[in-house]
């Protein structure tokens, strides 16, 4: 565990306020590298010294950057990074582009793709007859160094070409709009559950941790089934980001 004295410049004739400038800042670093997951801070007092702020200026950085997953305060250790939480908006993306843009270094571990005929369940999604070939593909998508999600997809034969290698080096969404698809809507539906033992064991957490999951069907501008997929993820790296209107 290692500690690290910060250090940064803060423009004090700015309109942002400086919780906020010394906030993004630690988040700049914590995103690149410069602080891993595991660096301890310093003493609050000795830190906003070392800074020129006040305890209470500097005590809202942290609780930002608590409340956003990156910091996590211990009691008899101190406050420490974490590796902070994906947060990914709600709407027509692939988890690999969303990952890729946020500096995540995202990467795939492509664990069955198959041809098969489709159970009915799968025949509704996609809105095929039942026993209709479909390809059934299951992957673990990593954050870096991080097990993040694994995802099930079922897509119609006829579509696109998969292999496991184009798989493992783009996003699915990229392989289907470079087959000419245009995706257009998605239906889709968020909750929680506890992880089963396998599901625990690929992505590193304990049976029966939360894990966020997701279904979803996505159409294209004609209105034809492109996809159906079912994916789950890890909650204590993962959030969802909706925006309201009124």
């Amino acid at each position: 565990m290692t500690e690290s004295p910060l250090s940064m410049t803060l423009d004090r004739n700015s309109p942002v306020p400086l919780y906020f400038q010394v906030a993004q800042e630690m988040e700049q670093r914590i995103r690149t590298g410069a602080l891993p997951a595991g660096t301890r801070l310093e003493n609050e007092i000795v830190l906003a010294d070392r800074l020129g702020l006040s305890r209470p200026t500097l005590r809202r950085a942290i609780e930002y950057l608590v409340d956003r997953g990156m910091l996590v305060r211990k009691r008899g250790v101190g406050t420490q990074v974490v590796t902070p939480r994906v947060r990914r908006p709600v709407e027509l993306s692939s988890l690999y582009d969303d990952l890729a843009r946020a500096g995540q270094r995202p990467r795939t571990e492509v664990l069955d793709l198959r041809v098969e005929p489709a159970s009915d369940a799968v025949a509704a999604a996609l809105e095929v007859a039942p026993d209709t070939e479909v390809y059934t593909l299951e992957r673990l998508r990593y954050a870096g160094e991080e097990p993040l999600a694994i995802m099930h997809n079922h897509l119609p034969l006829g579509l696109v070409e998969l292999s496991a290698d184009a798989l493992a080096g783009t996003g699915l969404y990229n392989l289907i709009r470079a087959a000419g698809a245009n995706l257009k809507i998605a239906s889709q539906a968020i909750g929680a559950r506890g992880a089963t033992a396998g599901e625990a064991r690929m992505l590193g957490e304990t049976r029966g941790a939360p894990l966020l999951t997701m279904d979803r069907t996505v159409y294209d501008d004609t209105g034809r089934v492109v996809e159906a997929g079912s994916h789950v993820y890890r909650a204590s790296l993962y959030t969802f980001e909706l925006t309201l209107t009124a």
